[in-house]
């Protein structure tokens, strides 16, 4: 990669997320950077987001220092409501999950293959901690699986690979991954690229992948416009 190329902060990830999302869509998110995607909601869509842990009408997070310590989302943090917002316990949240009521759901990830499977519930180090929680359930239950995460580990690594080297979540269930430096499909050859950061080629972006990219068209570049905000172009 070179100087001048453009890496998302997790929030520009969450907020090219947030934009990418169809109005009238149900919306679950995830762990981690999945939080944030409600903070970048374009106020012209209706968008319903839901909390694994029991809330259909999420808002945005609360502001820190307020909110209801008793009202949280998946990753324990103070969330707002909507209007109309309903709280259910786990058991009617789950049958949502896994009953086909939500359009996308958007993960945090270790991994994704070639193919579509997913690791993000625990990796390799000798003090990694499980940590599934409803992750299986989204990831089959859910018509549309969004996986956010950095494109490579801190040491370099590659996390998009031909195969995943860490214990799975689903198999073949990613749809869309959106890195710090891409926006990738999966189709049927594999890693199809549907935007790449200003400044990066597919070449460099291939030397920092486990698999081989395809981009049948060029891809859309990722742009920062005058707000800060992530753009296609």
């Amino acid at each position: 990669m070179t100087t001048h190329s453009l890496r998302l902060t997790r929030q520009q990830i969450a907020q090219r997320v947030a934009h990418d999302i169809p109005d009238g869509s149900v919306v679950n998110l995830g762990i981690g950077i999945p939080t944030l995607v409600s903070d970048y909601l374009p106020a012209d869509r209706e968008i319903l987001m839901h909390s694994e842990n029991g809330i259909l009408g999420m808002g945005p997070l609360a502001a820190e220092g307020a909110g209801d310590p008793d009202l949280i989302n998946a990753s324990r943090q103070r969330i707002t409501l909507m209007p109309g917002a309903s709280i259910s316990e786990h058991t009617v949240s789950f049958a949502m999950m896994r009953g086909g009521k939500l359009d996308y759901t958007v993960l945090g990830g270790f991994q994704v293959a070639a193919n579509g499977d997913l690791a993000n519930w625990i990796t390799d180090a000798p003090d990694a901690i499980p940590a599934v929680g409803g992750a299986m359930d989204l990831a089959v239950g859910a018509r549309q699986v969004y996986v956010t995460m950095e494109h490579v580990t801190r040491d370099g690594a590659p996390r998009l690979l031909e195969q995943c080297t860490y214990p799975l979540t689903g198999l073949a269930c990613v749809d869309r991954i959106y890195t710090d430096l891409a926006v990738i499909d999966i189709g049927e050859q594999g890693f199809v690229v549907h935007a790449i950061a200003q400044g990066m080629t597919l070449d460099q972006l291939q030397t920092m992948t486990g698999a081989t990219l395809h981009a049948p068209e060029p891809p859309r570049i990722l742009t920062l416009d005058a707000q800060g905000l992530v753009q296609y172009t």
